[in-house]
C-alpha cells in the first residue's frame, strides 16, 4: 500500500550551504568582509580605528541587507540591480518594433518655447520589448526563443462540501495530471477589477417587460443595489488561468530527477545565444502541435475532477496581457480597444488649433524627411 509523501510548500527554496544561509547569501558576505579586512590591513598604519569603523560599518550593514532582506519574496540584492537598471535605463519606452524615427522639428521647436522642465534632448525614447511578440489567430503566444504559450481559463470546484471519498477522488483526478506533465506549466490565480455596468443596464433594460408589476419592482431595486455595491467598493473576481508553454527547440539531456545538468544548461545557453533569432517556422508549427496536443490531454484528465478548461482566444489572451501589464488601468480590456499598431483617425472639428498640435501640411514634410533619410 502507498504511503504519502510529505513534498514542501517552497520547491523554489534555495539550498542552505551553511546553517540558514544559502550560497548566494554566503558569497556576498564572504566577499565584503574580505573587502573590508584586505581594506583595513593595507591602511591601518595610516587610518585610525575609529574611523576606518565608522566608514566599514555602514558598508558591512548595507551589505548585510541586500544578502539577507527580501521583499515579497524577491531578495534584495535582486531589486537593487532592477532598480539599477531601471534608474540608468531610457524612462520613455514606446511600442515601436521597427525602430524609433526622430522627432520631427515642430514638435521639439514648440517643446523648447513652452519652457518645460524636461527639455527635447533629455526626451529619449527607446523601444520597449516585452517578452510576448505576438499573439496569432488562434490563441497562441509568440515568446521568440522562449517558445510558445497558450493560456486556458479553468473553471473552479467547491472542495470544502465534498464527502471525503469525493475529496479523495478529485486529489487523484488533479494528482493524475501532474504525474502526466512532462513541460512547464503554470497555474495562475489572478484577482481582476469587476465591472458590472453591463449586467446593470441589462437588469434595468428587462425589467420593464417582466410579467409581474413585483419581478419588476424587484429586478431594478437589485439594479440599483449593484450600483450602489460598485460605487462603496471595490469590486473584484478571480480567474484561474492554466498556461501552458513549449519551447521551440529540443530540450537537452535531463539527470535522474527531470532537470538539466549544469554544463548542460550553460551549453545550451551558449547555443541559444548563438542561435537568436535563427527559429524558422516548422519549429514553430511543431512548438504549436505539441501546444495543441497538451492543451487537449490538460481538457481529458481535468474533466472527471469537474474542471473545464476552455481555451482563449486571439482576443482574450491579448487581453489577458493587456491586464496583466496594466492592472490598475479602469478601462478593461477587450477586442474593441485599438492595437498598438492601429492607426487611430478622426475629422477636426471647429476648434481644431494646428499651431497646438501641428499643421498637416507639416506631417507630410516630416513623413518625406524620414523617407529621404531611410532612402539615403
Amino acid at each position: 500500500m502507498s504511503q504519502p509523501v510529505r513534498i514542501p510548500s517552497d520547491v523554489d527554496r534555495e539550498d542552505r550551504v551553511i546553517g540558514q544561509l544559502t550560497a548566494r547569501q554566503l558569497l556576498i558576505l564572504t566577499v565584503t568582509g574580505i573587502v573590508l579586512y584586505g581594506t583595513y590591513s593595507a591602511t591601518k598604519q595610516w587610518v585610525p580605528l575609529l574611523l576606518f569603523l565608522a566608514i566599514a560599518i555602514p558598508i558591512g550593514i548595507t551589505a548585510a541587507f541586500l544578502a539577507l532582506g527580501q521583499r515579497d519574496g524577491i531578495t534584495m540584492d535582486k531589486l537593487a540591480l532592477a532598480a539599477l537598471r531601471q534608474r540608468l535605463g531610457s524612462r520613455h519606452q514606446v511600442a515601436a518594433p521597427e525602430g524609433i524615427r526622430p522627432v520631427p522639428d515642430w514638435v521639439t521647436s514648440r517643446v523648447a518655447s513652452s519652457g518645460g522642465s524636461d527639455s527635447p534632448l533629455a526626451i529619449s525614447p527607446a523601444a520597449l520589448r516585452l517578452p510576448a511578440e505576438a499573439v496569432t489567430d488562434t490563441g497562441v503566444i509568440d515568446l521568440e526563443v522562449d517558445g510558445m504559450a497558450v493560456v486556458a481559463v479553468c473553471s473552479t470546484v467547491n472542495f470544502a462540501l465534498r464527502t471525503p471519498a469525493e475529496q479523495e477522488s478529485l486529489v487523484a483526478s488533479f494528482g493524475r495530471y501532474l504525474h502526466s506533465l512532462t513541460a512547464p506549466v503554470q497555474v495562475l490565480v489572478r484577482a481582476e477589477r469587476l465591472d458590472l455596468s453591463g449586467q446593470i443596464a441589462e437588469l434595468r433594460e428587462h425589467a420593464g417587460g417582466l410579467p409581474d408589476p413585483a419581478l419588476e419592482a424587484a429586478a431594478r431595486e437589485h439594479a440599483d443595489y449593484l450600483e450602489q455595491l460598485g460605487r462603496a467598493t471595490d469590486l473584484l473576481r478571480r480567474q484561474v488561468l492554466l498556461v501552458l508553454r513549449e519551447p521551440v527547440r529540443a530540450a537537452g539531456v535531463t539527470d535522474g530527477l527531470g532537470g538539466a545538468p549544469l554544463l548542460a544548461r550553460l551549453t545550451a545557453r551558449r547555443k541559444a545565444a548563438k542561435q537568436h533569432g535563427a527559429v524558422d517556422e516548422a519549429a514553430r508549427r511543431a512548438a504549436e502541435a505539441r501546444l495543441a496536443r497538451r492543451l487537449g490531454e490538460a481538457i481529458d484528465l481535468l474533466s472527471p475532477a469537474g474542471i473545464v478548461v476552455t481555451p482563449l482566444d486571439s482576443s482574450q489572451a491579448t487581453s489577458v496581457l493587456a491586464s496583466a501589464c496594466n492592472p490598475d488601468s479602469l478601462i478593461p480590456p477587450n477586442a474593441g480597444l485599438a492595437g498598438a499598431d492601429d492607426v487611430i483617425t478622426t475629422a477636426p472639428d471647429d476648434e481644431w488649433d494646428d499651431s497646438t498640435v501641428g499643421s498637416a501640411d507639416e506631417a507630410d514634410d516630416w513623413d518625406d524627411d524620414v523617407d529621404q533619410r531611410s532612402g539615403s
